[in-house]
């Protein structure tokens, strides 16, 4: 925006000195004359107020962020960010805490014990953070699993392997319909959990459903304030998970999210993005993994988590230190600030060139308003110097504060509204 505008009036000093040179020399004028007025023009247009109020905005805006651990990579995605209209967030590790538990085991017609070292050997293979939990469970109960063979993993859907010989197959229903596999007699247990919150994950043996392991990943404690403050701004919050739909409105009814997106595979989550982008919205992704990435690519602005991947966060445009989620509103927040200081500074460049302008070009010459170069220079200092000021005082931007915000959304109050106003 800043640097558009300075183009323009570097363009407009130069010609306006140029006609105005030109002008008192055909008006019979003497060469000092025109050109003391030229210069005159010259300086009084010079961009340099928005050569420093602009970069003082976002250095600013990039130090607000930095005080509350909110990392923007570049201008650019401190201006997307004021343009956001709607914010995309990923379940796993973005509005949960990452670390699911298990927290049931049930099975039908086989040993848990069992179970479980079947189960581990196969989700030993794989990076999933469920994977890791329930081999994180089988180690709590000191089952050692095998090494399976035949390893396959079908991404968004769950693994396949070979374990002592034993066809193995852990996921979602979809994986189990697609290896022909009937869980009709798990069925209910398993919509038990879902409707829970739990995410339920279905296990095979040798083409017959044995169990149904339950898993829990805890909220985040600022994840309910920050899809609050969200809706205080305006903005509308869409989460994406891989659960299924019950377990994923379940979680999306506790924090107070418009639209749940369930069910949906790690490929497609770009591809939601680019369909609400088309609906034209601006979208800012929030997400932590490297199924993520692509998606973060895709939106007007990624936000990666900061204890995520590291191709997360290399995608990303804004990074969040803290790991927290009320960090996405003051991200928001920040951006939108910066640009409207910037706005301002550049309103102000204009109307002020807009009238010191004919001044200088000595318009008013016949009725003795004369400008003359030392104090047009003295002038545009002044002026400088006020965007500057008007830059600094996004400094009193009033930012959310996650405690604060925390404790008034978990008591059942609104987020009070005065801590999202500027003053200045």
């Amino acid at each position: 925006l800043a640097d558009r505008a300075a183009f323009w009036l570097v363009l407009v000093a130069l010609f306006g000195g140029l006609l105005t040179f030109a002008v008192w020399l055909l008006s019979g004028a003497s060469v000092e004359t025109a050109l003391l007025f030229a210069i005159t023009v010259v300086v009084i247009t010079c961009p340099d107020a928005l050569g420093l109020a602009t970069p003082t905005a976002i250095m600013v805006g990039t130090g607000l962020g930095a005080q509350r651990g909110v990392l923007v990579k570049n201008a650019t995605a401190l201006e997307a960010s004021a343009r956001i209209d709607t914010v995309v967030m990923d379940k796993t590790g973005t509005l949960t805490k990452g670390e699911p538990e298990v927290t049931d085991v049930i099975v039908d017609g086989i040993d848990e014990t069992e179970l479980l070292a079947l189960v581990a050997a196969l989700e030993n293979e794989s990076e999933h953070p469920l994977a890791a939990a329930i081999v994180g469970h089988a180690a709590q109960r000191e089952v050692v699993p095998e090494r399976p063979t035949e390893f396959r993993n079908v991404p968004g859907h769950g693994a396949v392997a070979l374990v002592n010989g034993r066809r193995v197959v852990v996921g979602n229903r979809r994986l189990m319909d697609d290896e022909g596999i009937d869980v009709s007699a798990m069925t209910a247990r398993r919509d038990k959990l879902a409707a829970s919150g739990r995410t339920a994950v279905l296990v095979a043996v040798d083409g017959r459903a044995v169990a149904v392991i339950g898993l829990a990943d805890a909220v985040r404690d600022t994840s309910a304030a920050a899809v609050a403050v969200l809706h205080d701004m305006g903005v509308q919050v869409v989460m994406l998970s891989g659960d299924n739909e019950a377990t994923a409105r379940r979680i999306a009814g506790q924090l107070g999210i418009d639209t749940v997106l369930a069910e949906v595979l790690p490929g497609d989550k770009a591809a939601e993005v680019a369909r609400l982008q088309q609906a034209g919205r601006k979208v800012a992704m929030v997400g932590d993994g490297v199924n993520d990435a692509p998606a973060l690519a895709q939106a007007d602005l990624g936000i990666a988590i900061g204890a995520g991947t590291d191709v997360a966060i290399e995608t990303a445009d804004v990074v969040l230190m803290r790991s927290d989620p009320l960090d996405v509103p003051t991200a928001l927040r920040i951006g939108r600030g910066t640009l409207r200081k910037m706005r301002e500074n550049l309103s102000w460049a204009v109307g002020y060139n807009a009238i010191a302008l004919p001044i200088a070009a000595g318009v008013f010459a016949s009725w003795g308003l004369v400008l003359r170069p030392e104090m047009a220079a003295l002038s545009m200092s002044g002026s400088s110097v006020i965007v500057a000021v008007n830059a600094l005082m996004l400094k009193r931007l009033r930012l959310p504060r996650p405690e604060a915000e925390a404790t008034a959304v978990s008591d059942g109050q609104a987020p009070s509204s005065n801590l999202h106003e500027t003053t200045g």
